[in-house]
């Protein structure tokens, strides 16, 4: 009965490292900005589904440090995707499988576990 009034999805993570989360999000992946103030971005995923960075240091929430998180996304091409990240820089797992599907995992700069699936 709840989740049928559920009309928009936004996940905050808190962070120590804000401004290189935020950059990573920005920058790296290409998420686009939705909503930003001096300690607080919201960047739009896809539809109603949003992924907030929220700087701990202004919060009343603090990090995690990525315990315990795992931000999962269904793609389109996870070999692709993979390829395009690693010549980025960026450390990625091998590519298993999982769940009945392709996946990978790898981390943002606050410690958060990204996984990438199809």
């Amino acid at each position: 009965m709840f989740a049928r009034t559920i009309k928009r999805v936004n996940t905050i993570l808190y962070c120590r490292n804000w401004e290189n989360t935020v950059s990573f999000y920005r920058d790296v992946l290409s998420f686009s900005i939705h909503y930003e103030t001096e300690w607080f971005v919201e960047f739009h995923l896809v539809g109603n589904t949003y992924l907030s960075i929220a700087n701990a240091a202004y919060a009343s929430i603090q990090s995690s440090d990525g315990d315990g998180i795992t931000l999962s996304w269904q793609i389109e091409d996870v070999e692709l995707t993979q390829f395009r990240l690693n010549g980025l820089g960026i450390k990625t797992s091998k590519i298993k499988n999982v769940w009945g599907a392709r996946a990978f995992y790898f981390f943002d700069p606050e410690g958060h576990r990204l996984e990438l699936w199809s």
